[in-house]
């Protein structure tokens, strides 16, 4: 099994704006008190500027447009619906923000296999946000695809049944515990295990202050370690630059890269970096409003492609 993928999917936004839907329990976001047109003009030009950085190192981008018959502000962030994997599976998922559940497009299945990847079979849960329960893709799950671990940080957005059930169904073994971030001198869960912890190949970015519980903070290392991870910790004020939101992927050459947001790469320490490139090399990008009024970062925009190719 791969870790790291040299394809990956985006979706060009067409109403991006702050979702004030999502606002209720992602303390990331922020209003820019700009008109709507303006924020979504400046989200798509740091996308298209984005995509362009991926592809000069070599990285295969299948974009996608937004459609403008829908009001889906975050369709940006397609990680969150959608999973894509080695065995020719794709995992949909039930989303906590109605508006944001008609980002799911079946064109968009068409759209991948054009490019000549096949899909052999759908396994939805969509049908657990008529319970309110929900599991936002390769946002509350953290995938350790080489060694089959599922790392998740329960939240409203991430139900502990639905996290097994995931699980059973794609034979990982789950490692479940509670992020936590300091709003207005307040403890509360944050949204989506990827903002503070990203999983590469041979290393993990992971901030242990946000998990609270000392037994849980032990066991997520004790697993990141025995699979023999180096781990590189980030701070929580680092975390709300972004800096646990981040994702690796390989050049057509093989060639590793780490993606991250400008904001998330300004935020890292020269000890930080110097460790992350024995590793691979650095890729970033500036997406101030996409962060800002999205509360989500590089790693949200990115829905990796392990889906085998035809013939």
């Amino acid at each position: 099994m791969q870790q790291i993928t040299n394809t990956i999917l985006m979706v060009r936004p067409v109403n991006f704006r702050m979702n004030e839907q999502t606002a209720v329990n992602n303390y990331f976001q922020e209003d820019l008190k700009l008109k709507s047109n303006e924020i979504n003009n400046k989200a798509q030009q740091e996308f298209d500027a984005f995509v362009e950085k991926l592809r000069s190192v070599g990285v295969t981008v299948i974009v996608v447009k937004d459609l403008e018959s829908q009001d889906t502000p975050d369709s940006i962030f397609p990680n969150n619906w959608v999973s894509f994997h080695e065995n020719g599976d794709v995992a949909i998922y039930p989303m906590f923000a109605e508006n944001r559940r008609p980002e799911r497009r079946e064109d968009i299945f068409d759209e991948i296999e054009n490019h000549g990847y096949l899909i052999n079979n759908i396994v939805d849960y969509t049908t657990a946000e008529e319970e309110n329960i929900f599991l936002e893709g390769t946002g509350s799950l953290a995938l350790d695809r080489k060694n089959r671990k599922a790392y998740c940080a329960l939240s409203p957005r991430a139900n502990e049944e639905l996290i097994i059930e995931f699980c059973e169904d794609f034979e990982y073994t789950p490692v479940i515990f509670t992020a936590y971030q300091t709003v207005k001198n307040e403890r509360l869960p944050i949204y989506h295990t990827n903002v503070m912890m990203c999983l590469a190949e041979t290393f993990a970015i992971i901030c242990l202050d946000c998990i609270d519980d000392k037994k849980e903070r032990k066991n997520v290392l004790k697993h990141l370690k025995e699979d023999g991870l180096e781990v590189i910790a980030i701070t929580e004020e680092q975390v709300a630059s972004f800096a646990g939101n981040m994702l690796q992927v390989k050049s057509k050459d093989e060639k590793r890269h780490l993606v991250m947001s400008e904001a998330a790469h300004n935020s890292l320490t020269q000890d930080q970096i110097t460790k992350i490139n024995k590793h691979c090399d650095i890729v970033s990008s500036p997406i101030d409003t996409i962060e800002t009024c999205g509360g989500g970062s590089a790693r949200c925009m990115m829905a990796e492609v392990f889906l085998p190719k035809e013939g």
